[in-house]
């Protein structure tokens, strides 16, 4: 019996350019049928933010982490000629014009293929993050639960 191949990908960047290519090497390694999982850590979690959270009790400096922190997939920076904004305004024109899909898209069509997100339980503890402002139905675990994922992975590539 043929063992099922896995794909592992670490987003650790917050930047738009950045998590747009780690969901599309996941969405299609999905297509072609292996198991991925994408942990998202530091800013990468920043992808996994939604537009609203709720309003929660939080200490200052979680609160101002909060502020600083782009809240969702649609808000990330780019990496390289963000521009003050207008780089990102740019790039979503260009995919509009060529039909391709965006971040937002990229990220719910994993969550369609059932790719594994899982978010760093460590990293939100240091960041001030709490589970409700985050997407409902994702993973939340450490690292040792990413190195037994990565251990038998096929793929396993850091973003």
């Amino acid at each position: 019996m043929e063992q099922k191949k896995t794909t592992n990908i670490i987003l650790f960047s917050g930047d738009y350019d950045k998590a747009m290519a780690a969901y599309i090497i996941a969405n299609g390694a999905a297509a072609y049928d292996h198991e991925v999982t994408i942990f998202h850590t530091f800013w990468g979690l920043n992808a996994l933010r939604k537009d609203h959270p709720p309003e929660l009790k939080k200490g200052f400096l979680e609160r101002q982490f909060a502020r600083m922190m782009p809240r969702g997939a649609d808000k990330l920076p780019l990496s390289k000629l963000n521009m003050n904004g207008m780089g990102p305004k740019m790039i979503k024109q260009v995919i509009r014009k060529h039909n391709a899909m965006t971040l937002p898209q990229l990220v719910e069509m994993a969550r369609e293929q059932d790719i594994n997100l899982v978010a760093c339980t460590m990293t939100m503890d240091l960041l001030g993050l709490q589970q409700e402002e985050l997407l409902d139905d994702i993973t939340y675990a450490g690292v040792a639960a990413y190195l037994a994922d990565a251990e038998d992975g096929n793929v396993n590539l850091f973003i």
